[in-house]
């Protein structure tokens, strides 16, 4: 245990050693294991976009042992995804890198903003998996029944030792495209993963655009042009930091693109990056290439 580590799980109070040994799991795993920084490989972009959208650039990866591989390779601190690509690899890579279940998914047909439960805790059992994940969509109509859900599957993970992720990507009601993505409601996003109970908290990173008429106020006076001070704020408004926050790597994008997203994150105290499309579409070889250079971003050495 690291004193970065110890510093962090210190500020998980009212949590089981059990959760807090399979946080710890993922903290310590890896080449950036022990730093408080992490990166995770997520992989359900099959089921949000479909296969061909998602692998056909790289088709290596239609193959789940091919991630697996990718994130073990790379020594990333763990690998989310839903049930039937978790089940396809847990035999040949169990106990080689952290898992976390996806337990809800949706597809680009559906006109609603809404995700079916797809995975179950105690198929995170069965898979020997560290955490569940769970999507929220603050601002849709559903919203208000998908917290009553991943309440209940939270107080279910709870009570066998595993810790909650939830991605909170807030759309639908009265935003905005552009407000989907600006600060005060990514701030707002990820505070209320926390008040649901989040061990580890998933955003996208925000732009500098406010949405909300009524927080207008509440961030006059302040230059929001820097990333790294809007990561800041968003660290921030998850309990003054005593949850562990990851960003979304977002859309395909340019190396220097994901590195500086790396940099604007360390900067402004963010845990890490979660990124998925940003590596799998590229060839194994330029995804081993970018993940060790994030890794050497995320200890400083640039």
């Amino acid at each position: 245990m690291t004193p970065a580590v110890k510093a962090i799980l210190d500020k998980y109070e009212a949590t089981s050693p059990s959760i807090k040994a399979n946080l710890a799991q993922i903290l310590n795993h890896g080449r950036l294991g022990g730093t408080g920084k992490v990166i995770i490989l997520p992989v359900d972009q099959g089921f949000e976009h479909g296969p061909a959208r998602s692998f056909a650039v790289n088709p290596p990866a239609y193959d789940p042992h091919y991630h697996y591989q990718l994130a073990v390779d790379a020594g990333l601190n763990a690998f989310a995804a839903p049930l039937g690509m978790l089940e396809a690899g847990a035999d040949t890579f169990a106990g080689q890198v952290p898992t976390i279940l996806k337990l809800n998914s949706s597809n680009s047909w559906a006109t609603s903003i809404q995700q079916a439960q797809t995975g179950s805790v105690g198929d995170a059992i069965r898979l020997g998996c560290a955490a569940i994940g769970y999507t929220i969509y603050p601002g849709s109509d559903d919203i208000f029944a998908s917290m009553e859900l991943i309440r209940e599957l939270r107080e279910e993970a709870a009570a066998v030792g595993l810790a909650t992720v939830i991605w909170s990507y807030p759309r639908g009601g009265n935003l905005s495209k552009e407000g989907e993505l600006a600060l005060d409601v990514g701030a707002y996003a990820a505070h209320m993963a926390a008040l649901l109970g989040a061990h580890i908290i998933k955003v996208k990173l925000p732009t500098a655009h406010i949405e909300q008429t009524d927080a207008q106020k509440a961030y006059e006076g302040a230059d929001w042009s820097k990333q790294s001070d809007r990561v800041k704020h968003v660290v921030q408004s998850s309990f003054a930091g005593r949850r562990i926050v990851v960003f979304s790597g977002g859309a395909s994008k340019g190396t220097d693109a994901v590195y500086q997203d790396a940099r604007d994150i360390r900067d402004g105290g963010g845990n890490g990056s979660i990124i998925g499309r940003n590596t799998f579409q590229r060839s194994r070889e330029d995804a081993l290439a970018m993940l060790d250079r994030l890794v050497k971003i995320y200890e400083g050495g640039e």
